[in-house]
């Protein structure tokens, strides 16, 4: 599909979540080379170890940490031009009567409940400029289909609601210029995604990295893969 995108990001703002490897850190060193400058989150600063990228300390499943993020950029930078939901963990992988309540909780808590409440405090930011973009890294697995598969249901559950928080975000505040969108990356070689996946980080990267460039009016509150909208 053709949409109008930024070739250089000079003088944006960009956080990226779980950016410190994988698929996040093919992402936040996309936006870095085009100019932006990126806050890499991540529960411990240190493991961002590229000197592009500003580590900022960010824990999804705590409140107190979220807000203390936002500040932090609002402080330094005082404008946010790109949120790029990324960081999420597998589950048990196996079915829903097998799995452990604290697995189901920990991976809403990161997958869903965390990306939920950093867009919130995220908000007052991006809305301050026309056509800022959030970017819900999601999963085929999300597929409401019936044919969709078995297994990983708190994983596949906390990917459908980031995508309903996609459709939300651009009924809710599209007409105020947000641009949101969600992305598959495909199967790729990541911790996650083990190593006979058939993509590298960065060709996962490259949906989300794109969408991250759209420019201001860009098709919005869609799922994406391989640049072309899928069904949800």
């Amino acid at each position: 599909m053709e949409v109008e995108t930024y070739n250089s990001l000079g003088g944006q703002v960009a956080l990226v979540t779980g950016a410190t490897r994988g698929i996040g850190a093919a992402i936040a060193a996309d936006l870095s080379d085009r100019g932006a400058t990126v806050y890499a989150g991540a529960r411990d600063p240190d493991d961002v170890t590229s000197s592009e990228l500003r580590p900022l300390k960010l824990d999804l499943t705590d409140e107190d940490s979220v807000v203390d993020a936002i500040n932090c950029i609002d402080d330094e930078k005082g404008r946010l031009d790109v949120l790029v939901n990324n960081a999420g963990v597998m589950d048990s992988r196996s079915a829903l009567a097998e799995m452990p309540t604290s697995v189901i909780d920990e991976t809403l808590a990161t997958n869903l409940r965390g990306p939920l409440v950093l867009t919130k405090y995220a908000l007052p930011l991006l809305l301050w400029r026309n056509g800022s973009r959030v970017v819900n890294v999601s999963s085929a697995l999300a597929s409401l289909r019936g044919d969709a598969g078995r297994g990983m249901p708190a994983y596949r559950i906390s990917k459908s609601g980031l995508n309903a928080l996609t459709t939300y975000l651009d009924a809710e505040y599209g007409d105020q210029g947000l641009v949101a969108n969600a992305a598959c990356p495909g199967w790729t070689r990541t911790a996650m995604g083990g190593p006979d996946a058939d993509r590298s980080p960065e060709e996962g990267a490259d949906t989300p990295a794109w969408l991250a460039r759209f420019e201001p009016g860009s098709p919005s509150g869609q799922f994406w893969r391989d640049r072309q909208v899928i069904d949800w």
